[in-house]
């Protein structure tokens, strides 16, 4: 598993929450034209968190990638 990505209304909150209960680290993130926050969990993998778009119908959750979408 390289990374999870979940997408939420609140993304500072979510990092906070991940970083204070479980130990996340937050790295640098690139500029997506979006607000992201990254973190990561050492030896393990990668969170990727999304700030939602209102226009979206998607359900928020956690959505994992071990390979690219074909």
């Amino acid at each position: 598993l390289s990374h999870i990505a979940r997408e939420s209304t609140d993304i500072r909150r979510l990092a906070n929450f991940y970083k204070e209960i479980f130990g996340f680290e937050e790295i640098e993130t690139p500029d997506f034209g979006f607000n992201v926050i990254w973190l990561n969990l050492a030896n393990a993998f990668s969170f990727h968190l999304i700030e939602r778009s209102p226009e979206t119908k998607l359900p928020e959750g956690p959505y994992s990638a071990s390979e690219p979408i074909r």
